[in-house]
C-alpha cells in the first residue's frame, strides 16, 4: 500500500498508447506523472511537456526513486524484460497487453513480482466496457444455463497505414503475431468469461500482408472449453479499408446472446428464458489512430484501478496470472500454425 496522497507514475514508451496513459494519469486527481522515457526524441514523438524526458529506461529509474508505478507501453517483445527491471527497482508495474510473448517470460514477471512484493497490472481494457461487465454477470449468475457454443469473430483492417516500413508492427521479435497485438484482449474476455481451452485445432493464412509482416493475418481456430461447451475464434486483419466487427455469440441451454460492433460495444441479441436485459451505460468511443481504429478507450479505468489498489481500496481488475493465461492460450493456438507463417 502507498501512503502518500498522490501515486507517482513514470511511463516508458510514448507512442499512441503511452500518450493515452499519460493523459489518463493527468486526469486522475490521485495520480501524478513525474517522468517519461522513449528511445525517439521528444520532438519526433510530438511530445511537448516540461516533464523530465529520458532516452534510457534505467537512468529514469535511477533518477526518480520517488516513482511508485512504471507503465510499460513499448513494443510487445520488450514488455517482459522491462517489467522485470522495473520490479527489481521495487516499482509496481502496469504492462500493456500482452504482458509477454511466451509463458516462460510471463512466469518470470510473476516470480519477480512475488520476490519484490510488488503488484503487476495487466492492461486488458475491454473488461471495463458495459457489455463485457454485463456478460460477466450473465455468465456468473448462470442466466444462460449450460454454455453450448461460443463464437468469437475479430475482423479488422490493418493495412499499410498501420504496418509502416521501419516500425515494430509486423516484426516477429517485437510484435509476436496478430493474436498478440490485435486480438489478445478479446481472447482475454473469452478466458474471463469461460475459462481455459483445450483440444485446439487451427487453420491459418497470410492473405494480404506478405510484404509487411512476418506472420499470418487470418485464422480459424476451434477448441473445447475445459468447463464445458465448444468454441471458435475467427480472425483477420485483411478486411478492406476499415474494421468490420469484433463480436461474440453465446448459445446456452436457456438462451442466446450476441455482442457485436466494431469493437464489441453493442448488444445485438439477448434472448434468455425469464430474463429482461437491463439498460446498459454507453460504451466509450474507440481509440482513434487516424486512419484506423482500436478498442474502446477505457484506459482511465485502468489507471483508476491502479490508484485504488495501491491505496488499499480495491482489487486488481486484471492480474498478472490472468495476463499469463492469455499469453499461454495464444502460444498454444500458435503451436497449430505451420512453420513459415
Amino acid at each position: 500500500m502507498v501512503s502518500k496522497s498522490k501515486i507517482q507514475f513514470a511511463i516508458i514508451g510514448l507512442g499512441h498508447i503511452g500518450k493515452r496513459h499519460a493523459e489518463m494519469i493527468r486526469q486522475n486527481a490521485d495520480a501524478e506523472l513525474v517522468a517519461v522515457c522513449d528511445i525517439k526524441p521528444a520532438q519526433e514523438l510530438g511530445w511537448d511537456s516540461e516533464l523530465p524526458f529520458y532516452s534510457n529506461f534505467e537512468e529514469m529509474l535511477d533518477k526518480h526513486p520517488e516513482v511508485d508505478v512504471v507503465n510499460i507501453c513499448t513494443p510487445n517483445g520488450l514488455h517482459a524484460n522491462q517489467a522485470i527491471k522495473a520490479l527489481e527497482a521495487r516499482k509496481h508495474v502496469v504492462v500493456e497487453k500482452p504482458i509477454a510473448l511466451n509463458k516462460s517470460d510471463a512466469e518470470k514477471i510473476i516470480f519477480k513480482a512475488l520476490q519484490m512484493s510488488r503488484q503487476v497490472f495487466a492492461v486488458m481494457q475491454n473488461r471495463y466496457s458495459p457489455p463485457s461487465v454485463w456478460l460477466k454477470e450473465v455468465i456468473e449468475q448462470k442466466h444462460l444455463g449450460d454454455v453450448f457454443m461460443v463464437q468469437l469473430n475479430c475482423y479488422w483492417n490493418r493495412d499499410d497505414r498501420y504496418y509502416k516500413k521501419g516500425g515494430w508492427h509486423g516484426n516477429k521479435e517485437l510484435d509476436g503475431g496478430t493474436l498478440f497485438t490485435q486480438f489478445s484482449h478479446f481472447i482475454d474476455i473469452m478466458y474471463w468469461l469461460f475459462g481455459d481451452i483445450t483440444n485446439i485445432k487451427g487453420n491459418f493464412k497470410d492473405f494480404s500482408h506478405q510484404h509487411s509482416t512476418d506472420f499470418e493475418d487470418s485464422g480459424f481456430v476451434s477448441f473445447d472449453f475445459v468447463n464445458g461447451g465448444m468454441g471458435s475464434l475467427n480472425y483477420s486483419t485483411s478486411v478492406w479499408n476499415k474494421n468490420l466487427e469484433s463480436s461474440i455469440t453465446i448459445i446456452g441451454s436457456k438462451g442466446t446472446v450476441k455482442v457485436s460492433g466494431q469493437y464489441m460495444n453493442e448488444v445485438v441479441e439477448c434472448h434468455i428464458d425469464n430474463y429482461e436485459m437491463p439498460q446498459l451505460a454507453a460504451s466509450n468511443p474507440p481509440n482513434d489512430y487516424g486512419p484506423y481504429k482500436g478498442s474502446a478507450a477505457n484506459h482511465h479505468y485502468v489507471i483508476d484501478n491502479v490508484v485504488k489498489v495501491l491505496k488499499g481500496d480495491g482489487s486488481i481488475t486484471t492480474n498478472a496470472l490472468e495476463g499469463l493465461k492469455v499469453v499461454e492460450m495464444i502460444e498454444r493456438i500458435y503451436k497449430q500454425k505451420p512453420s513459415g507463417l
